[in-house]
C-alpha cells in the first residue's frame, strides 16, 4: 500500500510514456480527498507538473523556474535550486 511524502495512502492508477517521451502517472487518494485523482507529468525536456491530491499544483520548467498554485486560489513563483531530477 504506497503513501505519499505526506504519509496519505494512495492507489496507482494509470501510468505511461506517450510518443514524445513524457511521463504520466494517476494516483487515486479515494473520495475524502479535495481532488481524489491526481497525477503528475515528468516530460522529456526536464519539466514537471504535478497535480496534488489537496487541490494544489506545481510546475517546474526543468530549468529552476517553479510555479505553485496553493490548493485554494492565487499562485506562487520563484527560483528554486533544481538538479533535472523528474519525481
Amino acid at each position: 500500500m504506497p503513501y505519499d511524502n505526506k504519509g496519505n495512502y494512495y492507489s496507482h492508477g494509470s501510468s505511461g510514456t506517450n510518443d514524445n517521451g513524457n511521463h504520466y502517472c494517476n494516483r487515486d487518494y479515494g473520495s475524502g480527498a479535495s481532488n481524489n485523482n491526481s497525477y503528475h507529468y515528468s516530460n522529456a525536456n526536464g519539466s514537471y507538473y504535478y497535480s496534488n491530491s489537496d487541490g494544489s499544483k506545481y510546475y517546474n520548467n526543468g530549468t529552476g523556474q517553479a510555479t505553485y498554485t496553493p490548493p485554494s486560489s492565487g499562485s506562487g513563483s520563484g527560483t528554486g535550486a533544481n538538479n533535472g531530477g523528474k519525481k
